[in-house]
């Protein structure tokens, strides 16, 4: 049985943007400050490889585990989370995955050895877990589909920040300081987001499932969403997604400072180029896909990677190059983030939202556990050119998923 529950803080419902108060800048502000966190902490592994590897004196091909472990665990406790979230609502969640965040990374100082570091990154993982499709989810919740995109757009334009400021500080801290110190960072200010969500965020006034919560009805509720196939494309596109990301970027640092041996400054600045592309582009993709649709912008960003990516192996020889290609690439998959999330918060009613978007997260962190493993052992037989055929191969057959298997909403669809 399902049935509307009202909370004593919700937004009205159905009433124009246009119409809403000041509220409304404090709730994208608080989802952006979280997915600026959350993202930062995944991304700065990438820079800062090369500093771990030196700290903990560990071999380039295992420092993919780091990206796996976390990953691991985030699919996992994705899982659990999504029908939770359904139930007790996105605002519960939200606060759960901030605070619980928060500690983890704050525990990330304590880590100096492989192994504890290890252990906090599966940690941060379960954390990411609780998280995962929140912000989504909750923008799927509170505003119609046809703002969706401008609103992940601002939102997830937290990713392209953490880019441009976050990522860079990070590198440095870690370069003049302790590999440590960008976690630390990060603490602050997912703690920070926390306090925003607990005093400014309301529960959405939404349909959410009031079934009783079981392990037996969760599994039947997951295989339902495999066996029906907009769902099942929905997770497999997410993997695809992840995994052509993990392989192009994951080793990408490490392989620019040994071929054109330069330090993390370098790497930081060309973080804040890709960042600052991101900036641009993450906010006017969600408003441009508004008014022209998801699935166009997605595959155009799917052909220009696939354009883009080999060129990084072929023409790259010095940093200015490298910046060029970096920002056009980093510009391209912002130009998909926040349409294919606007697209996929149409599958399924509200009360099932919750569920299908930590369905694709958990496939997309496959992905990216797969991609870390599959990325060291190219990367370390092969070269960095086999990261980026396998990622080529990714983001082809991503487009391929989305023009066959994924509905474009004919009408638009009311806010629930």
């Amino acid at each position: 049985m399902r049935r509307k529950i009202r909370d004593p803080l919700r937004n009205p419902r159905n009433k124009p943007l246009s119409d809403r108060s000041p509220r409304d800048s404090l709730i994208l502000f608080a989802l952006w400050l979280m997915v600026f966190s959350a993202s930062s902490q995944v991304i700065i592994i990438s820079p800062i490889l090369p500093r771990i590897a030196e700290a903990l004196a560990v071999q380039d091909s295992l420092l993919g585990t780091l990206v796996t472990s976390y990953a691991v665990m985030l699919a996992i406790f994705a899982l659990v989370t999504g029908p939770i979230s359904d139930k007790i609502g996105r605002r519960r969640i939200l606060l759960i995955g901030t605070g619980f965040m928060a500690a983890c990374l704050y525990l990330h100082g304590l880590a100096d050895t492989y192994a504890s570091l290890l252990a906090v990154r599966a940690l941060a993982g379960a954390a990411g877990g609780a998280l995962s499709g929140a912000a989504v989810a909750y923008v799927g919740d509170y505003f119609p589909y046809d703002r969706r995109g401008w609103a992940n757009g601002w939102v997830m334009s937290g990713i392209a920040v953490g880019q441009v400021v976050g990522i860079p500080l990070g590198t440095l801290l870690a370069e003049f300081g302790d590999y440590r110190w960008p976690f630390l960072m990060f603490a602050v200010t997912m703690t920070g987001a926390f306090l925003l969500i607990w005093r400014a965020v309301p529960q959405p006034d939404v349909q959410r499932d009031v079934r009783r919560l079981s392990v037996g009805r969760a599994v039947s509720d997951y295989i339902g969403l495999c066996r029906r196939p907009v769902t099942r494309n929905a997770a497999i596109v997410y993997f695809l997604t992840f995994l052509g990301v993990g392989l192009y970027l994951v080793y990408l640092p490490a392989w620019l400072e040994s071929g054109l041996d330069v330090r993390g400054e370098a790497i930081a600045t060309l973080f804040l180029f890709g960042g600052l592309a991101h900036v641009v582009a993450g906010p006017t993709a969600g408003k441009l896909s508004d008014r022209v649709g998801r699935k166009p912008l997605i595959l155009w960003s799917c052909f220009g990677l696939a354009v883009v990516m080999p060129l990084m192996t072929w023409l790259v020889s010095d940093m200015w190059t490298a910046s060029l290609l970096f920002t056009t690439a980093m510009l391209l998959l912002a130009l998909r983030i926040s349409p294919l999330q606007s697209l996929l918060s149409a599958l399924v009613p509200s009360n099932s939202l919750g569920m299908l978007m930590s369905f694709a997260i958990a496939s997309g962190q496959v992905g990216i556990g797969i991609s870390g493993a599959m990325a060291g052992l190219a990367y370390a037989r092969y070269g960095y050119w086999s990261n980026t055929l396998l990622a080529i191969a990714a983001v082809l057959i991503m487009a391929i998923m989305v023009w066959r298997g994924l509905p474009e909403p004919r009408k638009t669809a009311p806010s629930h």
